[in-house]
Parts: C-alpha cells; sequence; structure tokens
C-alpha cells in the first residue's frame, strides 16, 4: 500500500465508512479483504452469484480512494491486442511511406518501438504515474478463454507487462487489481495463486433490508421486508438466474414507482421482469408470487 492510499484507508472501519458515503454497504468480510489487497499490494479476485456486487465494489473503491476506475470487461476470444497492447498499424505505415519518400528504407525494427505503441486498458494501468494507482477491474474473467488467463500471470504477480519487442514496463507503483468472476467455469491454479480471494455471498435479511433502504428511499418499509423475504425464498427455487441484490435494487424500484406499499400479486406480477430474466423463470416466479401472497406473509 502506498503511503497516499494508507492515509485514506487507515484501517477497515475507515475504509466500511468511505463505502458508506457511496451508498455501499460493506460487510466485514468484503471489507477485510479489499483492505488487505491493498494493505498487501496483491490483486483481489472476488467470487459470486450474479448481482450480488462484486464490479459495484471496484467502483465503490476507485471512489472511496478518489483514483481513476479502468475497467476491462472479458469476453471470450479476449487477447493481448485488447487487453496488453497492440501496435499503430496506421503510424507505421505513414511512417514507411515518408521513409520511402525522402528515399530511405525503415528497418522493421524501427517500427516496433514506443513511438508506435498503443496501451491498452492493463499496459495503461502499470504505466500510470501519481501517488494513487488507478484500480483496474478485470470484470468476469470466467468469460474470458484460458490463453487469456495465461497472458494475465505475469502482471498478476509482478505487476509487469513484458512488450518482445521493447522489453519489459514494470509499475512504479502496482495498480489496485479487482478481478470478479461468476464462476461460470473454473479459474486455473496459477491465476488463483496471485490473487487474495473472497466470495461475496447474497447479503443476509437484515443488511438486505438496510442496502435497499438506502437505494430505494421512496419504498415503504414493509415493501422492502416482504421483497426481501420473498426472494430469500426465491432463491431457494429451480432458476435458471436467481435474483441479486441489483435485482432486488429493480424490482423495490419498479414497485415503488407503481405506487406499491407492499408485495401484493397485481404489481409484484406486473413488474417481474425486474427479477425474471427468461421465460421459465418468470413462470416459476409468477407462481411462487401467488403462493407468497396466498400465505398471508405479506403486510
Amino acid at each position: 500500500m502506498t503511503d497516499a492510499v494508507t492515509a485514506i484507508v487507515p484501517d477497515v472501519d475507515t475504509l466500511v465508512r468511505r463505502f458508506d458515503a457511496r451508498d455501499y454497504l460493506l460487510d466485514e468480510g468484503t471489507a477485510t479483504a479489499l483492505f488487505l489487497a491493498l494493505q498487501l499490494g496483491r490483486p483481489l479476485l472476488l467470487e459470486g452469484e450474479p448481482g450480488v456486487g462484486k464490479t459495484t465494489a471496484a467502483k465503490a473503491l476507485a471512489a472511496a480512494l478518489g483514483t481513476p476506475l479502468v475497467r476491462l470487461q472479458c469476453y471470450e476470444g479476449l487477447g493481448a491486442d485488447e487487453a496488453l497492447y497492440d501496435w499503430n498499424y496506421q503510424r507505421q505505415l505513414l511512417a514507411v511511406r515518408l521513409s520511402e519518400a525522402r528515399g530511405e528504407r525503415m528497418q522493421e525494427a524501427d517500427l516496433f518501438t514506443e513511438p508506435f505503441l498503443l496501451e491498452r486498458p492493463i499496459l495503461r494501468c502499470v504505466r500510470q504515474r501519481g501517488p494513487i494507482p488507478p484500480v483496474l477491474l478485470i470484470d468476469e474473467i470466467d468469460r474470458a478463454d484460458d490463453e487469456f488467463e495465461a497472458l494475465l500471470l505475469e502482471f498478476l504477480g509482478e505487476a509487469a507487462v513484458t512488450v518482445p519487442e521493447i522489453g519489459t514496463f514494470a509499475a512504479d507503483r502496482p495498480p489496485i487489481v479487482v478481478l470478479t468472476s461468476n464462476r461460470s467455469r473454473d479459474l486455473h491454479d496459477a491465476l488463483r495463486r496471485r490473487c487474495l480471494y473472497h466470495w461475496i455471498d447474497y447479503p443476509e435479511p437484515e443488511r438486505a433490508v438496510a442496502i435497499l433502504r438506502r437505494t430505494v428511499p421512496g419504498a415503504t418499509d414493509p415493501l422492502i421486508a416482504s421483497v426481501t423475504d420473498f426472494l430469500g425464498t426465491a432463491r431457494t427455487l429451480d432458476l435458471d438466474k436467481a435474483p441479486g441484490v441489483a435485482e432486488a435494487i429493480d424490482w423495490v424500484s419498479a414497485l415503488a414507482a407503481l405506487g406499491a406499499a407492499d408485495l401484493v400479486p397485481a404489481d409484484a406480477l406486473a413488474s417481474l421482469g425486474a427479477i425474471a430474466k427468461t421465460p421459465d423463470d418468470r413462470t416459476v416466479l409468477a407462481e411462487a408470487v401467488s403462493a407468497y401472497a396466498a400465505s398471508g406473509e405479506t403486510g
């Protein structure tokens, strides 16, 4: 951890307060994991179900530290030319033509030098200067290929990027790296060994209620309590995609916009698209809403 970062977050409690000021209610486990990642200068791998706040945690961390967030969204086929570095081929071609116009011959080695180097997110973070390093969010790493994981190993372990034609760029101050994964596939041990690890679970009911009160201030307490209770049950059902915190916020916001003071079937079914993301899930959740209302647990 740099002195500047230490001055901002000297302990876990301070980090929690800084997140709280940005409407992110940290649980103790996540707060400790983030603090240790800062303290030890290690990348942090956050895993959990979709919608539990992994990506938002990285965004809130950057805001809490007052440093830029650099986001690298992963997908199948992502490679070094989009994540690490690339070459400015148009500029290289122009240089060749200008050289020919002068009657000179440009050597190939001259084309692969720093003036022609394009920084992609990872190299940009490595080369960035300043008292507080940027937060690099490598989002949904499980969507990328095995080959991309291998490309990350040098950077994750040494905060460096090697460009064979030029040499190795090492960070003066290692960027603050947060990787997220929804566990759609297993990540390799080599990547895991280079990171601290934390699993973010669905929040406990009390914390879920606090999150909804903070993020949807116009919602009534009975509505928030009923939605929290219902979603706790819904996550035990056979769903393609269980509703996370993000979906809970969307649903309460939608219900409040409809004027609902509690979870009643008509409004719940009308706004079900906030939590049901497939036709099958809509059918299952619609039945669950009806059963929940019939049980008399609303209100």
